[in-house]
């Protein structure tokens, strides 16, 4: 069984220069947050009964970008765990999706990943130096742009890394609230991560979150894709509504959401 491919935006980087000495920025740092050096490697790996399993990503596209807000992207440095609530995701739709990477069933080395089973994670690069992540579904050749996170855990650890990148002063809200800060911010490379299984890894997976309600989200047109023609209108961006930490508001969409719900 084969999965799946997208093509995604590439603002929101929020960076100055590629990132550097990663390995050397865990040694030292002091976290603001929960520290788990003590933690066994099993409870660094999250217990299977918080892990999100293969069943979760074997789902069509679209299902996979609202069942993944909320959820928690969970990176392991060493001895310690760095965390991120999603907040934000667009959905790529392969084959017949104008603005995805298999569009046309187009099949390269860089896009592999997306022919890959459910939970595979793409990894690839813009501008040369900065990723995005992304996580197959079911579809050929579809899959699912992470596009923003929630800091949660050793928020410390992802200030360093963000600022050693950057001469701006780091807020908490701006640290992963886009696709290339959130992997600048968890140490994500696509030397590293490019086709790994989440299902599997000891260094990432995604681990269960809250539950949350359909009148909490809201759905939108995607960014950036201004190639896409009649693609670039369709809202398969997804985001909690009121959250800080998204990369972008949709205040048209938020306003006839709130209006829908109220009528009801």
């Amino acid at each position: 069984k084969k999965p799946k491919s997208v093509k995604l935006s590439e603002e929101n980087t929020g960076v100055s220069r590629p990132l550097e000495k990663s390995a050397e920025l865990i040694e030292n740092v002091e976290t603001e947050s929960q520290t788990l050096s003590s933690y066994s490697s099993k409870q660094l790996t999250s217990s299977s009964n918080k892990r999100l399993s293969r069943e979760f990503f074997d789902v069509p596209c679209v299902d996979l970008a609202r069942a993944l807000l909320g959820q928690y992207l969970v990176r392991r440095l060493g001895t310690e765990r760095v965390s991120g609530r999603i907040v934000e995701t667009e959905a790529y739709l392969g084959l017949e999706d104008k603005a995805a990477h298999s569009y046309k069933g187009k099949r390269t080395e860089r896009n592999e990943a997306m022919f890959m089973q459910p939970g595979t994670a793409y990894v690839y690069n813009i501008y040369g130096i900065y990723c995005c992540l992304n996580i197959s579904s079911q579809g050929e050749g579809c899959a699912v742009l992470l596009r923003a996170l929630e800091p949660v855990q050793n928020i410390g650890i992802m200030r360093t890394t963000r600022s050693s990148n950057s001469t701006k002063k780091q807020k908490d809200k701006e640290m992963t609230n886009g696709p290339s800060k959130l992997c600048q911010a968890l140490q994500i490379s696509k030397s590293m991560f490019n086709q790994i299984d989440l299902s599997s890894s000891d260094l990432m997976w995604l681990e269960k979150g809250d539950d949350v309600d359909n009148d909490s989200i809201i759905s939108c047109p995607r960014i950036n894709i201004g190639y896409a023609e009649e693609w670039k209108e369709k809202p398969l961006r997804f985001y909690l509504i009121g959250n800080e930490c998204v990369s972008v508001k949709d205040k048209a969409a938020e306003k006839q959401a709130i209006g829908t719900r109220t009528v009801i």
